[in-house]
Formats: C-alpha cells, sequence, structure tokens
C-alpha cells in the first residue's frame, strides 16, 4: 500500500502499545518512540494527546512506522479511507 491508502486514519498511543512487537511483550516503548519522533521532526506531545496522521507516519518508509501502520488499520478495520461497520 502507498502513504494515500491511509489518507485519514490517525495512528494512537493505544496502537503503539498494542502493536505487535519483535519480542514477547506487544507494543513499542515510549523512549524509543520519542526518539524516533525526533529524528522525523515530528512532535511526539501532539502524538500522544491527539495521535498522528497514518499517512505522515507511512510516508517515513521506516519499517516499524509502517507496521505500526498497517496494525492501526488492521484494528479499526480500515478499507482506504473508511472504517469498515
Amino acid at each position: 500500500m502507498n502513504s494515500e491508502h491511509y489518507r485519514g486514519l490517525v495512528v494512537t498511543r493505544e496502537h503503539m502499545r498494542t502493536v505487535p512487537g519483535f519480542k514477547a511483550r506487544a507494543g513499542y516503548c515510549a523512549s524509543g518512540g520519542r526518539a524516533w519522533f525526533a529524528r522525523h521532526g515530528l512532535c511526539w506531545s501532539q502524538f500522544l494527546h491527539e495521535g498522528v496522521a497514518a499517512e505522515v507516519m507511512h510516508a517515513t518508509g521506516d519499517p516499524l512506522a509502517v507496521a505500526l501502520v498497517e496494525h492501526a488499520a488492521a484494528v479499526q478495520g480500515w478499507q482506504g479511507g473508511e472504517v469498515s461497520q
């Protein structure tokens, strides 16, 4: 999928806490998240309070961000522009 597919979807900290990870425990750690946001010029505080546009995260091309966006889409039942009922 390209980044445009995710337009309108918002990735939240709840998605970050529940994304299947590479360890026994799900989720990405907050300290790694803060560092990732800083490296990509995104506001960590805004993410915590409002979430971030999925297409922005996906456009970074970072494999962890892409996995997070795909997880958020699955959780939300995203069908490319809408949430399934």
